[in-house]
């Protein structure tokens, strides 16, 4: 082997070895943002997929309308991807991230969703691509300035951005009193700090992108008592109190609303109105 062979062969050796250096510290920064990601909601993650409420299809095909394309969509803090479904009926393709095990293990699935165990990055996603960005109910968990500087790489000029949320639900004013004392008094003091961002709609979280009006929306269902302490039993200052006191507090909930709803299998309304922040990227 001449010297010129020579010095390709180990310039292309370094130039493999960078590559993997490279992969391989993309790879640790994964795994320790996974490591240290606020996770309040895999002790419960097949609850939590079948007592959360549902998102208006509104929402998504106001998204939908408002996004350049239509080709590719980002769902990221999909939990056990409810939002990234909804995106799937108005997007080719669906990127859906989640750092939690347990709920991607409960996700729902979809031909044209993809799921990817991620927190606030989707190194999956070439720079420019994405249409449409959101997290539904997620955000406030994020690390934000490691997201929205993944958001303005993979977004595509004039992509939309769209972070949403909800906290006090309405029935009737006898069992929303019950409710919100088991809010304020028995597991308030187990809420972890980030969800004084979901009372205040998101208001007080930085947006540093060209921000739109939100859309006046709102979930509603139609429970009965137990579909609705299953959902209270989803709070993450539940399963906080749960693992302190090492009892449970729903069955004492229930018997306080037993008298506030009537017949257990009644079904009433249940109203939930969203908040959040939308705007465009570029």
């Amino acid at each position: 082997m001449n010297f010129a062979s020579n010095l390709t062969v180990k310039l292309e050796s370094r130039r493999g070895e960078a590559v993997l250096a490279d992969w391989n510290l993309q790879r640790f920064d994964t795994m320790l943002r996974l490591m240290s990601f606020k996770d309040h909601f895999s002790t419960q993650a097949s609850v939590y997929a079948k007592a959360r409420p549902t998102y208006p299809g509104a929402l998504f095909e106001m998204l939908a309308r408002l996004a350049p394309g239509r080709a590719l969509a980002w769902d990221a803090g999909t939990g056990n991807g409810q939002a990234a479904v909804a995106l799937a009926e108005h997007f080719e393709r669906v990127i859906a991230t989640e750092p939690s095990a347990a709920q991607l293990a409960a996700t729902i699935p979809h031909p044209r969703v993809s799921y990817h165990q991620s927190a606030e990055q989707a190194r999956m996603l070439a720079d420019a691509s994405v249409d449409l960005l959101t997290v539904a109910q997620a955000v406030h968990w994020f690390d934000r300035p490691v997201y929205f500087a993944e958001a303005r790489r993979v977004a595509r000029p004039g992509a939309i951005i769209a972070l949403w949320t909800y906290a006090h639900c309405s029935i009737t004013a006898e069992v929303d009193a019950v409710v919100h004392h088991f809010y304020e008094h028995v597991v308030g003091p187990y809420w972890p700090p980030e969800s004084v961002h979901c009372v205040n709609g998101y208001s007080g979280l930085e947006y540093p992108f060209t921000e739109l009006p939100f859309p006046a929306l709102a979930m509603e269902e139609a429970w009965n008592l137990d579909e609705l302490v299953a959902y209270l039993g989803t709070w993450s200052a539940v399963a906080r109190y749960r693992k302190t006191e090492g009892r449970d507090p729903l069955p004492e909930l229930r018997a306080e609303l037993q008298t506030s709803w009537g017949a257990s299998e009644q079904r009433r309304q249940v109203t939930w109105p969203l908040s959040g922040r939308l705007g465009r990227i570029g």
